[in-house]
Formats: C-alpha cells, sequence, structure tokens
C-alpha cells in the first residue's frame, strides 16, 4: 500500500513562500493594504493611551483631588457662606488643605485717568494667604502675599489680569507699579502663573483678606473654598461638605470638581478614537479583499504548477495547505510592517506633544493577529478553489 507523504511544517513554509518571492511586487502591494490597516489600528488605540497618561499626569500636577464650594447662584436674598466656614471644612479629617477667595464687588483700573467704570472683565478677590497651595497656584514674577503684606494695599494679579492691566512681567529694580482698585492705589508685588484648574484666578486680581476688610469693606463672607482631600476619600468630603460649610442651609451649597471638565474632554477623545477604530477596520477589510483578490489570480496563474504537483503525488491537503500558507505569510508581512509603522507614528506623535508613549499591549497582539486572521479568512476560498483542480484540468490550461 502506498503511502500518502506527509510534508513537514517547515517543507509547507517553504512551498507558500514561492508565490511571495516570485512576485515580490504584487506581494508588496497586498500586505500594504494590511498594513495601513493595522498601523491605523495602532495609532489609534496608543495615541489616546499616551494622551491619557499625559493628562493624568498633568491632573496628578495639578491638583486632581480638588474640591470647589460655592453658595447656588441667583438666590433672593443672595445665599452666602458662612464666615467660619473655612475653618469647618480644615477639620474634615480627609482634607489637607482649604483656603478661599471672596468677591470685593469693586472696579480695578490701570490708572486714576481711565474710565472709573471700566474694570476690564476683572474681579478683584479677597483672597487667603493659603491660597496658593491650595489650587496649586506658582508665582511666575515677584512673590506671593505674607502676613505682613496682607494687611497693606498690594495686590497679586492672574496671568490674564496681568495681561489686560499691561503687566507682562514685574522690573526687576526700582519701583513697583500700581493699580488702582475703586479710589486707592494698590501696589503689585507677584504675577502668577495660568492655573488651569481654576480659570477664575487668572482673570482676577487677588487682595490680602484683612486689606479687603480694611480697605474695601469686604464683609469676611468667602465666596468661593477651594479645597484638597486624600484622592481615595474624595467622594465622601464631597458628599458631607455642604452640611459641614453650612448646617443650617446645606443646599445653598454647591460642590463641583474643576477636573470634571477634562475628563469630559477625555470622553470626547474616546468617541473620537471609536470613529478612527471603524477606519481602521475598513482599511483592513479593503487589505482582506486585496489579499483575496491576490490569491485567486495567484491560483488561476499557477494551475499549471498545481496540476504537476497533483500529478506528482501531492494530495488536496498539501495544496490547500500551501495556498492558505502564502496567505497568511503575505498577511503577517503586512501585520508586521503595519505594527512597525503604528509603533513610529506614536513614538513620533508623542515626542512631538511631550506624552509618555503608552502603546497598549492588546493593541500589539491584535495587530499581528488580527492580520493572521485576515489571511487565514482571505486565503480559505483560493486554497480550497486550487485543491479542488484535479491534475487533467489544471495541466489542461498549460
Amino acid at each position: 500500500m502506498i503511502r500518502p507523504v506527509r510534508l513537514a511544517p517547515l517543507d509547507v513554509l517553504h512551498l507558500g513562500l514561492v508565490g511571495l518571492r516570485t512576485r515580490k511586487l504584487r506581494a508588496a502591494l497586498s500586505a500594504l493594504g494590511i498594513s495601513i490597516g493595522i498601523a491605523t489600528m495602532i495609532v489609534v488605540t496608543a495615541v489616546p493611551a499616551s494622551s491619557q497618561a499625559a493628562l493624568m499626569r498633568e491632573l496628578s500636577a495639578l491638583g486632581a483631588n480638588m474640591l470647589q464650594a460655592m453658595p447656588v447662584p441667583d438666590q433672593d436674598p443672595p445665599a452666602l457662606l458662612p464666615e467660619e466656614s473655612v475653618a469647618m471644612v480644615q477639620r474634615i479629617g480627609p482634607v489637607t488643605v482649604a483656603s478661599a477667595v471672596a468677591n470685593t464687588h469693586t472696579l480695578v483700573r490701570r490708572s486714576d485717568r481711565t474710565d472709573p467704570h471700566d474694570g476690564s472683565g476683572l474681579t478683584v478677590l479677597a483672597a487667603r494667604l493659603d491660597l496658593p497651595e491650595a489650587i496649586n497656584a506658582r508665582i511666575r514674577y515677584g512673590h506671593w502675599l505674607t502676613a505682613a503684606t496682607g494687611r497693606f494695599p498690594t495686590v497679586v494679579l492672574g496671568s490674564v489680569a496681568a495681561s489686560r492691566l499691561g503687566f507682562a512681567q514685574l522690573p526687576a529694580g526700582g519701583s513697583a507699579p500700581q493699580v488702582m482698585i475703586g479710589d486707592q492705589w494698590f501696589t503689585v508685588v507677584g504675577i502668577l502663573a495660568p492655573t488651569p484648574l481654576s480659570p477664575d484666578i487668572d482673570r482676577s486680581v487677588l487682595v490680602g483678606w484683612e486689606a479687603a476688610r480694611s480697605r474695601l469693606r469686604f464683609d469676611g463672607h468667602p465666596t468661593v473654598i477651594y479645597l484638597q482631600a486624600q484622592e481615595d476619600r474624595l467622594e465622601a468630603v464631597r458628599a458631607v461638605l455642604p452640611a459641614t460649610i453650612h448646617p443650617e442651609r446645606p443646599g445653598q451649597v454647591t460642590v463641583t470638581r474643576p477636573s470634571d471638565a477634562l475628563a469630559a474632554k477625555r470622553a470626547s477623545e474616546h468617541a473620537f478614537s471609536s470613529l478612527l477604530l471603524a477606519l481602521a477596520a475598513v482599511a483592513l477589510l479593503v487589505g482582506g479583499i486585496g489579499v483575496a483578490n491576490t490569491m485567486v489570480i495567484s491560483v488561476l496563474e499557477r494551475r499549471a504548477e498545481i496540476g504537476l504537483r497533483r500529478a506528482l503525488g501531492a494530495h488536496r491537503g498539501q495544496i490547500r495547505a500551501q495556498f492558505l500558507t502564502e496567505a497568511v505569510a503575505l498577511a503577517a508581512l503586512g501585520g508586521v510592517a503595519g505594527t512597525a509603522l503604528g509603533l513610529v507614528a506614536t513614538v513620533a506623535y508623542a515626542a512631538y506633544h511631550g506624552w509618555p508613549v503608552v502603546v497598549p499591549a492588546p493593541a500589539l497582539l491584535a495587530g499581528v493577529g488580527g492580520a493572521v486572521a485576515v489571511g487565514v479568512i482571505a486565503g480559505v476560498y483560493p486554497s480550497v478553489r486550487a485543491s479542488r483542480l484535479t491534475p487533467t484540468q489544471a495541466l489542461a490550461t498549460v
């Protein structure tokens, strides 16, 4: 009895690569479709992951554990926070720092010669001395208010306020510049760097708490309370904050989390990523169709080879294995090239924006694995069609 010859896996691989070696240009063009789809998939998963890592790093630096408490707006009469509310918040266990500002309802002007009713869209706020620690603010020029200067007519400008008032920076020597608040002159002792999680501070002129009391008729009721708490206890603190600030009327206190705006931005980026993933799937589908088309044409062109191999004893399974291996190898080649291209594009894009490079492991596995799956699917029909050719049908085309 004649036993069929079994081909070793290396022999099957060698036969499968014959078509790629002899038709290099066609193989490269077919693999290009797969590589574009895989590269797109890598990029649209790795770039958002890198962006998220940068966002989380930025939130950690700015204060993702920050909360803001303020009176509910548009109340008649207006809701007021108790004067002792900041001290009450500081007594909450997980709270690490708490501070406050208060609107003095006065206008600031660059000089006494400008329109007394034009405040340049800026707010004059009374500020506690520990405010920078609570909002992670940094001084760009000069210095922050101290226990001494906070009692005198001195101010610190937010970044936007400094720009609108015409102060690009503070002079290194000589007399300090002044601004007029109400009908009094105040000396500018510092300018803040931008505070992304507290944009209202950027558009504010900050006066010491005691100076606001004595010179601007400030009543001592805070307008906004800023606090930071232990991150794992943040929601618990948020829940008890209204009753702590205003035990008699907790419903008149609203609590916000500034980082929620950035979280919403992140959610929109995820929606955009889903659209790009759909485009990557379309590109992958087009690449798979290209591989299938290449394999069908390869079967038609190589019928003589198929007939000769069948006449020499190759059975249908070996013919199927040969052409299926060729399709998988073609797709895998595109998958490897696409993965490399996607990694290079991700590294370049992240480096340009100063982000950490984050490439999810599932995306890499899906890159090569998805290409192999496409190769298997695209190669099934051509391989079955090739195996069904009888030796006489195949050799008749020679």
